[in-house]
C-alpha cells in the first residue's frame, strides 16, 4: 500500500500534533454534487451504484477532485448493506428512503438470519475499498464504516425508515420481547465486527460506527440496547494494519448526554452532532478521546462569510491543542451549493492554523510536518 502523504486526519483522531485542523464531511460523496448525480444516473439506482466497483470508486473520489484540501475520503456505500446481505431485500423509494421486502417481526425471523462472510455476500463493498485505496494513491486516508446494531435493527424491524421517526415497532419489541431484540442485536454486532474487520483488511485506514437512532433511547435503554453492542464491536476490531493504528470513531446522533460512557468503550474518537457544545464536550472527555464535529449542516446554506464565522466560533470553542477533526454535525444537505462547501473546507484550514502554532513553528520550509 502507498505511504500516506497527508495523515492529518489519523493524527488528529489519535490526538497527535497537526498543522491545521483536518476536515471532511459526512455524506461528502453525494447528492449535492452535480457530478454525483450524473454518475448515479449512469448506474440506474442507488444500490446499483453501490455495487458497481468502478462507479463507487468514482463517486468516492469526486469530492476530493473538487475539494483537494479535504483530509479524508470515505467509502461510498450504505449502512444497510448488512441487512440486505442477510436477505431482507433492501430497496429505496424516492422521497421515503430505504425499505425492506422482508422485515423482522418475530423470534423465528431473527433465528433464521445467516452469519455473513463479508468477502462473499458483501464482496462488492470490499472491492470498492480496494479500488478507492488504489485510486487515492496515498493522498489521504480512507474511512470505512458501518451502522450500529441498534440503528440497523431499527430499520430492520420497522421495515425501513419510520415515517414519523418514532420507530414504534422496535420500541414495542424492546418492551415486550427484549430477548428477541437482544438476540438480533447480538447477531448484528457480530456481523458488523466481521464486516469492519474485512474493510480494514481490504484497506480502510479508519473506522466509523454510525448510531443514527441511539438518541431515541432513554439513558438506560441506550446503555442496554445500543452502547453495549458498540462496545462489543470495538473490543473485536483490528486496531492496527499496514503498520499503523486504525482509529475508531463512534457517532450517536442525539447522544451528547452520554459522551463519558461512550469514551469508556475504547474508541479513539467521538462524533458530535450540532446540539452539543464542543467546549463542554472537550471538558467532559478530557484527553481520553478525540472529538469530531460539529457544525450545523444548515449553516452551509448561508453565505461564505456566515460559514467562516461559524467555523471560527467552533474552532475557538474547542481551543488550542490536538484531537479535533472538523466535520458537520450530520450529513450534508443535498441542495447545498458546491461553492459553499469549498468555502467551508478552505475556511477550516485557513482559520485553524493559529490553534496549532506549536506545530507550525517546527514546519520545514516546504510545509512538511517534521514529525515521525
Amino acid at each position: 500500500m502507498n505511504e500516506l502523504k497527508n495523515d492529518r486526519y489519523l493524527r488528529a483522531l489519535l490526538r497527535q500534533p497537526v498543522d491545521v485542523t483536518p476536515v471532511w464531511m459526512m455524506r461528502q460523496a453525494g447528492r449535492y454534487l452535480p457530478e454525483y448525480k450524473a454518475t448515479r444516473a449512469k448506474a440506474g439506482d442507488f444500490m446499483s451504484l453501490c455495487k458497481n466497483t468502478e462507479l463507487a470508486c468514482e463517486v468516492a473520489m469526486q469530492p476530493l477532485h473538487r475539494y483537494p484540501l479535504l483530509d479524508a475520503a470515505i467509502l461510498f456505500s450504505d449502512i444497510l448493506t448488512i441487512p440486505d446481505a442477510m436477505g431482507l431485500g433492501l430497496y429505496f423509494i424516492d422521497g421515503e428512503g430505504p425499505c425492506f421486502h422482508q422485515p423482522i417481526s418475530c423470534l423465528t425471523d431473527v433465528q433464521q438470519l445467516p452469519t455473513l462472510d463479508p468477502e462473499n455476500e458483501l464482496r462488492y463493498v470490499m472491492d470498492a475499498v480496494r479500488a478507492i485505496r488504489c485510486e487515492l494513491a496515498g493522498s489521504v486516508p480512507l474511512i470505512g464504516f458501518a451502522g450500529s446494531p441498534w440503528t440497523l435493527a431499527a430499520y430492520m424491524v420497522e421495515g425501513g425508515s419510520s415515517k414519523n421517526k418514532d420507530f414504534t415497532k422496535i420500541k414495542k419489541m424492546m418492551c415486550t420481547e427484549p430477548k428477541t431484540l437482544h438476540l438480533l442485536l447480538d447477531k448484528l454486532a457480530e456481523s458488523v465486527r466481521l464486516y469492519l474487520n474485512a474493510q480494514i483488511k481490504a484497506g480502510a485506514q479508519a473506522i466509523m460506527i454510525f448510531d443514527t437512532w441511539g438518541g431515541l433511547l432513554t439513558t438506560e435503554g441506550y446503555q442496554t440496547f445500543s452502547l453495549q453492542y458498540m462496545h462489543k464491536i470495538v473490543d473485536g476490531l483490528y486496531r492496527e494494519n499496514d503498520g499503523r493504528r486504525v482509529p475508531v470513531t463512534l457517532f450517536t446522533k442525539g447522544g451528547g448526554q452520554w459522551l463519558e460512557e461512550m469514551a469508556k468503550t475504547g474508541c479513539d474518537a467521538l462524533g458530535l452532532d450540532w446540539t452539543t457544545d464542543i467546549a463542554h464536550a472537550r471538558h467532559r472527555v478530557g484527553d481520553k478521546v478525540a472529538l469530531q464535529g460539529n457544525m450545523d449542516p444548515n449553516i452551509l446554506y448561508g453565505s461564505p462569510e456566515r460559514i467562516r464565522q461559524e467555523i471560527a466560533t467552533i474552532l475557538g470553542n474547542y481551543g488550542e491543542g490536538n484531537g479535533h477533526v472538523f466535520n458537520l454535525g450530520h450529513g450534508i444537505p443535498q441542495d447545498v451549493l458546491p461553492e459553499n462547501v469549498e468555502a467551508f473546507v478552505k475556511g477550516v484550514h485557513g482559520l485553524s492554523r493559529q490553534y496549532h502554532q506549536s506545530v507550525n513553528d517546527i514546519l520545514a520550509p516546504s510545509g512538511t510536518i517534521l514529525l515521525s
